[in-house]
């Protein structure tokens, strides 16, 4: 019978932590490290609340009003500059007719004439596939930019005089942007329907509508998920003068 003492040690049974039980170790630390970040960075609060959000449409519908406020305040100066011009004026005839012109082709003035709405408006909450089309997607339901745009482009190829979006008028630096299922034209921020107004001859502006390959396919949409289009014609519309900053702005290199 011999001694334990001079029993040889069994493989795998020395003392001290085997690298599995270190890595372990090592992953519980890791854990505990990033759930002390989140308490921290969460401050108690939910991490998933939609208050952030909030927030964020908060400043950008304040921001809008305020835009708002000041293109009342441009309008108001700009009428001011223009009365004291036509006091002061020592241009010919000749000279205002051309500025008239200018002014006109521009959109800093009023158009007057007959002309038509068209209203785009997003599907019905309860929307459903008409017979024979695939069911809906989200992206299905709502208007996008490429809508207004397609709609914007057609008046314009139809001939109009002055294109107004919403309450606001287009001039050539406009842009009909969309984020989301809200639009943001000039600084200040919309939500459907939609409505675009048009001075111009009206069968030229609808057949306009009716030849765009993009309002085809918007038509589509329309007869199979109820996307909401409406024309309406008028015999004589007035689009006010667009009375924003007409200063552009753009990259100068480093010198």
């Amino acid at each position: 019978m011999s001694n334990s003492a001079d029993t040889p040690a069994q493989p795998g049974r020395r003392l001290g932590w085997r690298p599995v039980r270190a890595l372990t170790a090592a992953v519980f630390a890791l854990a505990g490290l990033i759930f002390v970040t989140s308490f921290n960075t969460a401050k108690g609060t939910n991490l998933r609340t939609d208050a952030s959000l909030l927030r964020l449409s908060d400043l950008i519908e304040e921001r809008s009003h305020k835009n708002a406020g000041l293109d009342e305040t441009t309008a108001a100066l700009r009428r001011q500059v223009d009365a004291l011009a036509a006091r002061d004026d020592g241009s010919t005839r000749a000279q205002d007719e051309r500025l008239r012109a200018l002014e006109a082709a521009a959109g800093t003035t009023e158009a007057r004439g007959p002309g038509l709405t068209v209203t785009l408006n997003d599907a019905p909450p309860n929307a459903q596939a008409a017979p024979g089309y695939p069911e809906p997607q989200a992206n299905d339901l709502v208007i996008h930019q490429q809508d207004l745009q397609a709609v914007v482009n057609a008046l314009w190829q139809g001939g109009a005089q002055g294109i107004r979006v919403m309450d606001q008028r287009l001039i050539s630096t406009s842009a009909v942007r969309c984020v989301g299922n809200t639009l943001i034209l000039q600084g200040r921020v919309y939500s459907p329907p939609y409505r675009i107004t048009a001075v111009g001859d009206r069968d030229r502006l609808t057949r306009a509508l009716a030849d765009s390959p993009a309002i085809q396919n918007y038509q589509l949409y329309v007869k199979a998920y109820g996307l909401g289009w409406k024309v309406d014609e008028h015999r004589a519309v007035t689009l006010p003068g667009y009375s924003g900053t007409v200063d552009l702005h753009y990259a100068k290199p480093v010198s």
